[in-house]
């Protein structure tokens, strides 16, 4: 991997999630540093897995420790918070250190205009299904990213999952796709566990028939190598009750919801950009 030392400002589910892949892929956690909020918490990182903590209790420095010597820093803290740190570690980064970011609406152009000019800035979009390994990430380079820089962030998020390299101009309608998306199938798995309990299912009954049923689907998608429309038309036998439940949700155009949910998103991810 390119990374010499890496730093991880804020250690919450999708920095945990990161730092976890990281280590199971083999990188010596000699070589990390991170920053937590609390002190049990950089207390628990340094006595769990070895890695170099900094608590934002004990100093307002713990940031600019943390990426002291890193070559590549990993920024995981909410999107308003996003520019104040950069301006914070902006004198502490090494000389042509990479920066990468995974806040929702924080352009790269944004993060560049508080860094010094010679740091490379990468934006990322990771999903929650990375916490499991499952993950798929976005990856979309700044100005001033190098091709090492990319690669770089690529090898980084492969860990945590698969990665898609784009143009920062659709790395918000990614978002709406990939980054919800893991909402939209546990919506999708609720209202499906509504209706075995609709018909007669308990609680546990119905959790057992929906999760496994998504889980079986899933990995059949995955493994047969087929469409999802190919699939479906193999399950759905002509005159028989699948039909009959497919054409009842054609009727209420779940295309159409589809698109004016995901656009609905996107419009959202545009007014946080614009700081709304």
């Amino acid at each position: 991997m390119n990374i010499k030392r890496i730093a991880i400002i804020g250690t919450g589910s999708m920095g945990g999630a990161i730092l976890s892949g990281l280590l199971k892929s083999g990188f010596n956690p000699d070589n990390v540093s991170v920053s937590t909020k609390s002190t049990d918490s950089a207390e628990r990182l340094t006595d769990e897995v070895g890695v170099l903590s900094f608590a934002m209790e004990n100093g307002d420095d713990a940031n600019q420790m943390a990426v002291a010597g890193a070559n590549v820093v990993l920024i995981c803290v909410k999107p308003a918070y996003v520019t104040e740190v950069l301006a914070d570690i902006a004198d502490s980064l090494d000389d042509n250190a990479l920066v990468i970011s995974v806040a929702a609406g924080v352009t790269t152009s944004a993060m560049e205009k508080v860094l010094p000019e010679d740091v490379g800035v990468v934006r990322a979009m990771p999903n929650t299904p990375s916490i499991v390994g499952r993950g798929l990430t976005g990856i979309s380079a700044g100005s001033r990213a190098t091709d090492w820089a990319v690669e770089t962030a690529v090898q980084l998020f492969e860990t945590v999952g698969k990665t898609l390299v784009l143009d920062e101009s659709k790395i918000d309608a990614l978002s709406t796709i990939s980054g919800s998306g893991p909402a939209y199938v546990f919506y999708l798995i609720e209202q499906l566990t509504s209706a075995a309990k609709h018909q007669g299912f308990n609680d546990e009954e119905a959790a057992l028939l929906v999760n496994e049923t998504f889980l079986g689907a899933a990995e059949l998608l995955v493994s047969s190598k087929k469409t999802p429309e190919a699939l479906r038309k193999q399950v759905t036998s002509p005159n028989g009750t699948t039909e009959r439940a497919i054409a009842r949700m054609t009727e209420t155009d779940l295309q159409k919801m589809f698109i004016e949910a995901t656009d609905a998103a996107l419009a959202r991810a545009k007014e946080l950009a614009a700081g709304k």
